[in-house]
């Protein structure tokens, strides 16, 4: 008798109350889990509606998504009576330690959010940033990858990015390019001028508007300067300038128009 006794004792104050703490916690748990999974869904819905950067909706869910999570987990752990109040204050302490080890990564993660909120690039433009110039590739959270010129892949941090100045080639769809051609002085400045002028307007790729500028810039040591000044499309900006320079050295070569190299004249006096 006395041992049966015991049995309903130790069924009455253990088995049965952590059996209850058990089956409570894993309900929080599963129903938690199914509570935020709608509370995901709804989120992504309305951030999708709001046109937002998909690698910034996919990023906001996943930390959202490891929130409620973590939130289902302590709540589960409070029903099997397991002192939580300890384990959020060892959390903060571990995230404390995290984030001060992790300064940079966080600073790289926080402008990696501004530069796809504000969207200062996209994908494909030639932008120069970061000490890099190059077309973009890909926009993450924590960097920027860019292909040069000469087709090297760039790993740019977006902290050096977003903390520096931002120059994008590819935002408006002209551009204008300046060039400075010099003649000798004693050359035809007349002749020279609608030389550059004939060769702008045969030139399909050169707009109308804005009409292109010729112009004396400077009178230089050695040189008469004309600032040569078309408009492009953005697309067409580095063919045109190589095909233009080529085509006006050749032009003055057949018209006998010098272009003056810097040269120094040096007189000496003979000594008596």
């Amino acid at each position: 008798m006395p041992e049966f006794m015991d049995i309903e004792k130790l069924v009455s104050t253990f088995v049965i109350p952590w059996s209850i703490n058990i089956v409570l916690a894993l309900a929080t748990f599963f129903i938690g889990r199914w509570v935020a999974s709608i509370l995901l869904k709804i989120v992504r819905k309305l951030l999708n509606k709001s046109k937002m950067d998909a690698i910034l909706i996919n990023f906001v869910t996943s930390i959202l998504h490891a929130i409620l999570l973590l939130f289902i987990v302590i709540a589960a752990m409070d029903q099997l009576g397991v002192d939580t109040t300890s384990l959020i204050a060892l959390l903060g302490a571990a995230g404390l330690a995290v984030g001060l080890a992790m300064q940079n990564s966080l600073q790289n993660f926080a402008a990696g959010v501004m530069l796809i909120i504000f969207r200062p690039f996209k994908t494909g433009d030639f932008v120069e940033a970061g000490g890099t110039a190059g077309v973009v590739e890909t926009i993450s959270i924590f960097s920027t990858i860019m292909r040069t010129g000469d087709n090297r892949e760039v790993i740019v941090p977006n902290g050096s990015i977003y903390n520096g100045t931002i120059t994008n080639f590819s935002a408006r769809e002209t551009r204008r390019i300046d060039m400075v051609f010099g003649i000798g002085y004693g050359d035809d400045i007349r002749k020279a001028k609608q030389l550059l002028n004939d060769i702008l307007e045969a030139d399909e790729r050169v707009l109308k508007d804005p009409a292109p500028l010729v112009a004396v810039g400077e009178l230089a040591d050695s040189s008469v300067n004309f600032n040569v000044r078309p408009w492009v499309k953005s697309a067409d900006y580095w063919n045109v300038k190589f095909d233009l320079t080529e085509r006006i050295k050749l032009a003055f070569d057949d018209n006998g128009i010098s272009i003056p190299y810097p040269q120094m004249d040096v007189h000496l006096d003979k000594a008596e």
